[in-house]
């Protein structure tokens, strides 16, 4: 990666974080100027204008997403383990990869009324997030330990409802066992998803 390259990953890793606690209305050039120590002209010639800043945090947050989650996931044994990978990758990705917790989920929130590129970009990686659950729940029937009339895409909508829950609990309530209390309403998800006579336990 050339220097340059690595200059703008470098700051489009510190606009994630700035992002995360502010909003992406709160993200401007000047404000992430301050934040990296670059003057605003400098920064302007790396993205030009605040929408194409925006567009680019959004694409280094997904990234970055699919490097920190969906990739360790994937090397997971097959079948309810790999779902399990997923939910623990997003736990760990909202509780300690961002300052301001998991960045999707907060932009849901402010832009899902205000049309545009913006709000494209994250529903198309929002629409990825759920058919990647669907699709490893299937995986999960592939292997004999979901039931085959399992709807893979309820399931994904319900495992994506206890991540929102989790969101909620810990960020804005701070409630200390937000993280127990979303493993506990993910395990019932998977007990009602298992064949019957399943019996694979359920991790320590």
């Amino acid at each position: 990666m050339r220097k340059g390259e690595l200059t703008r990953t470098a700051i489009l890793d510190q606009a994630v974080q700035v992002a995360s606690r502010v909003g992406f209305a709160g993200l401007s050039i000047g404000r992430l100027a301050d934040t990296v120590e670059m003057s605003k002209s400098g920064l302007f010639a790396h993205f030009q204008s605040k929408e194409q800043l925006q567009l680019q945090v959004l694409d280094r947050a997904r990234r970055s997403f699919v490097d920190v989650v969906v990739r360790p996931a994937l090397t997971a044994q097959r079948g309810e383990v790999r779902v399990r990978a997923l939910l623990e990758g997003w736990l760990a990705w909202s509780g300690g990869f961002l300052d301001g917790g998991c960045i999707f989920v907060a932009a849901a929130a402010e832009l899902d009324d205000q049309p545009g590129e913006l709000r494209d970009a994250l529903v198309r990686s929002e629409r990825d997030w759920l058919e990647l659950l669907a699709t490893v729940a299937g995986t999960a029937i592939g292997e004999g330990e979901f039931r085959p009339d399992l709807d893979t895409e309820q399931f994904a909508y319900e495992v994506h409802g206890v991540m929102l829950a989790h969101h909620h609990a810990s960020r804005l309530l701070h409630d200390v066992r937000a993280g127990e209390r979303s493993r506990r309403a993910f395990d019932s998800l998977v007990r009602a998803a298992r064949l019957p006579g399943s019996s694979r336990p359920s991790p320590a």
